[in-house]
């Protein structure tokens, strides 16, 4: 059984992407009923988003100060 990666950090960005665990909206209501390579698939792609926002310079928390 794959854990879920959310850190209770949750907050979307304009693109519905959660900034505390990277998944995206539909990701994070997919979670429960996807077996464990789905899981394993989200959560690919969430390391991916999250690793593209450090490169880009865009920290967690400065999204979370940021309000639109």
């Amino acid at each position: 059984m794959i854990a879920s990666p959310c850190c209770r950090n949750c907050c979307l960005n304009m693109q519905d992407v959660c900034m505390g665990c990277g998944r995206t909206y539909q990701e994070i209501i997919a979670w429960h009923s996807a077996d464990d390579s789905g899981k394993a698939a989200i959560l690919a792609a969430a390391a991916l988003r999250l690793q593209q926002q450090t490169s880009l310079g865009i920290s967690r928390q400065s999204n979370l100060n940021n309000s639109n």
